[in-house]
């Protein structure tokens, strides 16, 4: 089958630097098309992995979708500020329905040095919000930085220390990195550098409904919760579902057959249909 994709990969001349293919009982392979370092950018595909911290916290009954962000990060909600904050859920964050009338914080596009201020909390909350929140869908990192935050208070430790040991360790992830805002947190929109066999983990859990090799590491409720609202994976046909990133990052399952696919690459975009069929 991963034959079949590079191939296909191959013949449309897209500049993608490996491909992977992994099945429910983790058998995973992985092929080179254009050589390139090992460790990449998963850009947006960030974002799948930022989902799933939330959900261990949701099986930990420390927070839900219905969870209001201004419970979470009270402590950095100002008297002056836009008083639609305070109507803003988690489930608005995880569907960017924040209320945002434009993109902010994509620091893959933006000169971040020109932002004007380094602390990035302050920069989002004080952005007066164009809608009612969860009304208006536009997407923007800015909401899943303040996942990342929200992460951040309630785990009482960074989203990347807080994945590592309970996801990243446990499935023996080889090297990774998560960049960081100015004040040391996470981005949780992007910025994620990991291998693209370690990339398609993430996608046999799900398949796998929350387990790995035996043990629950998230709930199957949360997992329904993820499919059924689209919190970042989100259905393309035929039964399979994807997260895709910036430059043509890729990562797809389909649980009835139980495939997952993922890829890092550097091109405009990749065609979904090169892989699902």
């Amino acid at each position: 089958m991963i034959k079949k994709y590079k191939q296909e990969a191959i013949e449309r001349n897209l500049n993608i630097y490996f491909i992977a293919t992994a099945d429910k009982e983790y058998n995973i392979k992985k092929e080179t098309i254009v050589d390139a370092n090992p460790t990449c950018n998963c850009y947006s595909v960030a974002k799948a992995f930022t989902v799933t911290a939330i959900g261990l916290l949701y099986d930990k009954g420390l927070l839900t979708p219905k969870t209001f962000l201004k419970d979470v990060l009270k402590k950095y909600y100002k008297e002056d500020m836009d008083s639609k904050w305070l109507k803003v859920t988690i489930h608005d964050l995880l569907l960017h329905k924040v209320g945002f009338g434009c993109g902010l914080l994509d620091i893959d596009c933006d000169d971040a040095s020109l932002y004007k201020s380094t602390d990035y909390l302050e920069i989002v909350l004080n952005t007066k919000l164009k809608y009612e929140p969860g009304t208006k869908y536009q997407y923007t990192d800015a909401a899943y930085y303040l996942l990342s935050r929200v992460v951040a208070e309630v785990a009482k430790k960074d989203l990347e220390d807080y994945l590592r040991p309970l996801l990243m360790e446990k499935m023996k992830f080889k090297e990774l990195a998560w960049s960081k805002c100015p004040n040391g947190y996470s981005m949780g929109a992007t910025g994620l550098y990991i291998r693209t066999e370690d990339m398609v983990k993430l996608g046999i859990l799900y398949i796998n409904g929350g387990v790995w090799k035996n043990e629950r590491i998230l709930s199957k409720e949360w997992i329904d919760l993820v499919l059924s609202n689209g919190y970042e994976f989100t259905p393309i046909k035929n039964g399979w579902y994807g997260k895709g990133g910036m430059r043509g990052q890729l990562l797809t399952f389909n649980i009835e057959r139980g495939l997952v696919i993922g890829c890092h690459s550097f091109e405009k975009s990749i065609p979904y249909q090169i892989f699902v069929e």
